[in-house]
């Protein structure tokens, strides 16, 4: 068994694991919901014993590793080459108000390149995984991307974070733009249920930004692993501490990138 595939294991564990908590606590949080500091950026007893679970196993099978968690941060090995990016609740206010789309969100991250990828959505009860070179799966099933090769056939989805109160970069105008140009575009409030949106087929595209490593890395090895593309807005390498990330089935890429670099302001949809 290869060192990935141990990875991939202990981070499904980790994920179930979690995944349990947040069911048992769906529902049930009455005020155990707290802001953080931005409006709507939330954060629930649940996010916590999640975390908890998730980060218990994690360092109980690699005491060596390092870790970058939503709620505890930085912790481990600052030296280690394999850094875990989790993010206990994915799509926390979702989970607040029991709109059933939230994840459980483990990555791996290898000299800065993702490598393993663990998403599991609780509520319907569908795991995605992924680890380079051993390709993608739902449920334990090969998953591949959409063929969807015209941006005007294409769904889309995208979010806005947490800021977008405070900035005009806020992917108002992005958003307007491409529901014009496609067969709709989506809002779920889930970064990494979009990305595994994506490699399963289900959309054939998305992009945001203000995201965390949290948010993305487990996310993008799967995409990748199914066949599709991952890059930066404009096309190049992505850069994950940008925030900005744009994934895609691959055959509409180029055109999305192109049409990211050219949205007009959002004056222009008043």
């Amino acid at each position: 068994m290869t060192n990935l595939q141990i990875f991939l294991d202990v981070a499904t564990e980790a994920a179930l694991a979690g995944g349990g908590i947040l069911q048992s606590y769906l529902g049930k949080l009455e005020d155990a919901i707290i802001e953080k500091g931005r409006p709507g950026d939330l954060v629930t007893a649940a996010d916590k014993a999640s975390e908890e679970v998730v980060l218990e196993i994690l360092r109980r099978h690699f005491p060596q590793h390092s870790i970058l968690a939503e709620e505890s941060g930085k912790l481990g090995d600052g030296e280690s080459e394999c850094l875990w990016a989790i993010d206990p609740l994915d799509g926390t206010t979702n989970y607040a108000h029991q709109y059933p789309f939230f994840a459980v969100s483990i990555g791996l991250l290898i000299n800065g390149v993702p490598q393993v990828g663990v998403i599991y959505d609780p509520f319907h009860n569908e795991l995605f995984r992924a680890a380079a070179g051993l390709g993608a799966t739902r449920n334990r099933r090969p998953i591949t991307v959409s063929a969807t090769s015209e941006l005007n056939k294409s769904l889309l989805v995208t979010g806005f974070a947490y800021d977008r109160r405070e900035t005009s970069d806020n992917n108002y105008a992005e958003f307007c733009h491409f529901t014009h140009l496609t067969q709709g575009v989506r809002r779920s409030g889930s970064a990494s249920l979009d990305l595994a949106y994506v490699a399963c087929g289900r959309v054939d595209g998305y992009w945001e930004r203000g995201l965390s490593p949290w948010d993305i890395v487990a996310g993008i090895i799967l995409v990748q692993e199914a066949g599709g593309k991952v890059t930066a807005y404009d096309g190049t390498p992505l850069k994950i501490e940008s925030g900005r990330i744009l994934a895609t089935n691959s055959h509409i890429h180029n055109t999305v990138s192109r049409e990211l670099l050219q949205v007009p302001p959002l004056s222009a949809w008043k």
